[in-house]
């Protein structure tokens, strides 16, 4: 007999306990329960990831949970916030015991991982389409947002960029060798929950590369009202990017790919060394790739040539 919606969740989505005290009451009633901390903020996103748009059909089921699970905590260490709960709303073409199975271990191995609760959801029946709220706590008034980056502030980011834009064109038939970074970069990003936390004492403005540098980026500057100046020279690039763009000449490529899921953070230069410091004792890979200027645009020096670069990326819609 097929299982209902109610069987998938008890069967699949009911943890065995509440890591979180905030966690009232979670997963089997019509709503879950949170307490709210004095001198905390909620801070609350959702992603949604439609097959077709989001990911090919028949990927698998480990790969979108990872995914889906990291996208969402990536969006709460943007503004410096601790994962406390999610909950996941899934929308099935039939129900497949071995893909619930497999998406249900693996989005339970990240929560545990991560130390964030699964406390409700939605299950029903359509395209494939999945969605991830996630709700974290922030120290009262100190959420890290894009508007606030100011003149003078140093750019950073974590990481390298454009491995998952690399291992996109590896899933689209492109050879590259030793794919298996780059595939594992695009199929499951490591979002950077520490750092969120790490940086919020000295960071102004803090977004994270989802829909590609230029474009995330531009967001910070749109918000905040400046301009940036990029250094080509200084963007951290893994070997494999450096060998595509050899071959390709495609330099731009990872500048506008996304899913990367770095944080991208400006700094005023009298948090620059605290903040430095920081990261290294934690063993954190930073790098500063520009900075923060008067006017508008985003420019990239690159050569010892400045030149205004359009702020482009992922779209919907277009």
């Amino acid at each position: 007999m097929a299982l209902s919606e109610f069987s998938i969740i008890e069967r699949y989505f009911t943890p065995k306990g509440y890591q979180h005290s905030q966690v009232q009451l979670g997963v089997g009633d019509d709503c879950a329960i949170l307490s709210m901390t004095e001198n905390s903020e909620w801070v609350v996103t959702v992603d949604t990831m439609v097959e077709g748009v989001h990911f090919f059909p028949n990927t698998q089921p480990e790969f979108l949970a990872h995914k889906l699970v990291a996208v969402n905590l990536s969006d709460l260490s943007s503004m410096g916030a601790r994962p406390v709960a999610l909950t996941l709303a899934l929308t099935l073409p039939a129900v497949d015991e071995n893909w619930l199975q497999r998406f249900s271990e693996r989005l339970f191995c990240l929560t545990d991982r991560f130390e964030v609760d699964l406390i409700g959801g939605d299950t029903t029946s359509g395209p494939l389409t999945l969605t991830l709220q996630a709700l974290g706590l922030v120290p009262k008034g100190q959420a890290l947002t894009r508007h606030r980056a100011k003149v003078g502030d140093f750019i950073y980011m974590t990481g390298f960029l454009g491995d998952a834009g690399l291992g996109l064109k590896v899933s689209q038939g492109f050879c590259v060798e030793n794919s298996a970074p780059v595939l594992e970069r695009f199929h499951c990003p490591e979002p950077r929950v520490a750092v969120g936390s790490m940086i919020l004492p000295y960071a102004n403005a803090c977004i994270d590369i989802s829909d590609g540098l230029l474009s995330d980026l531009g967001h910070v500057l749109q918000r905040s009202r400046v301009g940036a100046n990029i250094f080509w020279e200084q963007i951290p690039l893994s070997p494999q990017v450096r060998r595509y763009i050899d071959e390709t000449q495609d330099w731009t490529m990872p500048l506008s790919s996304g899913d990367d899921y770095e944080l991208c953070f400006t700094v005023s230069p009298e948090n620059q060394q605290n903040l430095e410091r920081c990261l290294s004792e934690q063993s954190v890979r930073f790098t500063q790739i520009g900075v923060i200027d008067a006017g508008e645009g985003l420019f990239l020096t690159k050569a010892g040539v400045k030149e205004s670069i359009a702020a482009t990326g992922f779209k919907h819609f277009r």
